[in-house]
């Protein structure tokens, strides 16, 4: 029991004591790119998919 209520002691130090945490702008920085990568990635991914799509029924179409 005491090992627990050392770790979270811990713990708890750790996170508010020797973590540096971000500012909100930096916060706000990186969800942006991560929000335009994912769209972009979305987009090349849906680019390859219906590429494949059509290019299956075309070769369906040939038989």
């Amino acid at each position: 029991m005491n090992k627990i209520k050392n770790l979270f002691g811990d713990s708890w130090t750790e996170v508010t004591e020797n973590v540096t945490w971000p500012k909100f702008s930096e916060l706000q920085a990186s969800s942006t790119l991560v929000l335009v990568a994912s769209l972009i990635f979305a987009m090349v991914v849906g680019l390859i998919d219906f590429l494949f799509k059509s290019g299956l029924e075309l070769f369906y179409q040939s038989f």
